[in-house]
């Protein structure tokens, strides 16, 4: 494949892709940070702001929720595609919060979809509702009404971006509807009607500069010679409503498919595709976590990692490095190569692990499970590597990190039959080893 870019990220005419290959949390921000520095649009296809993203540059640190991290760069344009959902509100306050932290210019360097769906407050009250009715059985949702509105855009009566603008009048019947259709769901559930549709009418005024069809947009550009179009994956592969841990997911697809359909582009517009692996495996809330590390050591790791979620706060479960579970997100995504981030989380560790084999009543399973039962009493198989118990903080090519590190990535590697192109070892910008 033909690459523009001495990096060999671009190939011309097809769009760039960074994706999560464990279960969200792996440091996307950073890789779209990087890549972004070459790029005329950075997009999202899926998901909303249950995602969280987050760019260090300098003594700034930005978070992301909505809006694509490559927003950063004052010479990128930021689309935010069809298969995300928006609350508006939210979205607003997070373009504020970056304002006020230097960033400048949104109204010309932010498109977003007319097709795109809304997050009302009453999806996000209605989410927390459901949530609180699973008792034991909780899915770990982050309450900011993602599903409910995908399922509203699934029974084919939520409400889009071009509502919005289009006709108020139109928006406003549409409005009602859905709001009563909600309230017979939910018979508790307040919502303060007038006051949302002035509020939305506001919402219109502001947002119609911003709003088109992005889906022309992009084929357009993507037919100019040398733009470059990164896309940025929220979430990850084992939090796919599909292929994820179901019923321990999101409510969007975020695999390599997600793409086309989050942005209108098809299959052979997608070019190179890169996974973000972090060094080890973290999760939030409940779920199947085969590699877990139940224990001081997995403790160690949450805190010496900060592994704390960056939209809700919530502490991370942490475990060794799952190959298994990587092995089927490569399957299903088509990774060209990985970035492996927070190596120098490890850099203490006597010793390493990595699951490479899951077992059950003394065979190896040779399919991912499909159903949480179906972790039940699983053994992993470890490969077991000594640790280089020294810095590499200060690491900036691969044969400057220590040689037991450097062959924990080899073997990573090796086990999953995909390239490492980056190397995480610090939360800076320019903590990266850039493997070439």
């Amino acid at each position: 494949m033909e690459s523009d870019s001495s990096h060999g990220c671009w190939s011309s005419g097809k769009v760039t892709v960074i994706l999560g290959a464990q279960w969200g949390d792996e440091g996307k921000g950073k890789l779209v940070d990087l890549v972004a520095t070459e790029a005329n649009l950075v997009c999202r296809c899926q998901g909303g702001n249950n995602a969280g993203h987050t760019v260090v540059v300098g003594e700034k640190k930005y978070d992301f929720h909505l809006l694509p991290s490559g927003v950063v760069h004052q010479n990128c344009i930021s689309v935010i595609g069809n298969g995300v959902v928006i609350h508006i509100q939210d979205m607003l306050d997070e373009i504020q919060k970056n304002i006020d932290k230097g960033l400048t210019n949104f109204e010309n360097r932010l498109l977003i979809s007319s097709r795109a769906h809304i997050v009302f407050d009453f999806h996000q009250k209605a989410d927390g509702m459901q949530e609180e009715k699973r008792g034991s059985e909780l899915i770990g949702t982050t309450k900011k009404g993602i599903g409910p509105t995908y399922s509203s855009k699934a029974t084919r009566n939520g409400i889009r971006m071009c509502d919005l603008i289009a006709d108020f009048a139109s928006f406003e019947d549409k409005y009602r509807k859905l709001v009563k259709d909600f309230q017979n769901r939910f018979p508790n559930l307040e919502i303060s009607v007038e006051e949302d549709l002035k509020k939305y009418k506001e919402y219109a005024e502001k947002l119609r500069p911003m709003v088109c069809d992005t889906t022309q947009y992009l084929h357009k550009r993507l037919s100019e010679k040398n733009t470059r179009v990164l896309v940025e994956g929220a979430n990850a592969l084992l939090l796919d409503i599909d292929f994820g841990t179901y019923p321990m997911v999101t409510s969007s697809n975020c695999c390599t498919g997600g793409v086309c359909t989050g942005l209108g582009i098809p299959p052979n517009k997608v070019g190179n595709v890169y996974g973000v692996v972090k060094a080890y495996t973290t999760r939030v809330g409940k779920g199947c976590f085969p590699t877990e590390l139940d224990n001081e050591l997995g403790l160690f790791i949450q805190k010496t990692g900060a592994e704390f979620g960056v939209t809700t706060g919530r502490p991370r479960r942490c475990g060794w490095l799952d190959i298994v579970m990587l092995k089927y997100s490569h399957m299903i995504n088509g990774f060209s190569a990985i970035a492996i981030t927070k190596l120098d989380i490890l850099d203490e560790l006597e010793e390493v692990k990595i699951g490479v084999n899951y077992k059950k009543n003394g065979k190896i399973l040779t399919d991912f499970p499909a159903c949480q039962e179906d972790f039940a009493n699983i053994e992993v198989e470890y490969v077991t590597m000594p640790g280089w118990k020294s810095s590499t903080i200060m690491s900036r090519k691969f044969d400057e990190l220590p040689i037991n590190a450097q062959n924990y990535i080899r073997t990573i590697e090796a086990l999953m039959g995909v390239a490492v192109k980056w190397i995480g070892v610090g939360q800076a910008r320019d903590s990266i080893i850039k493997v070439f």
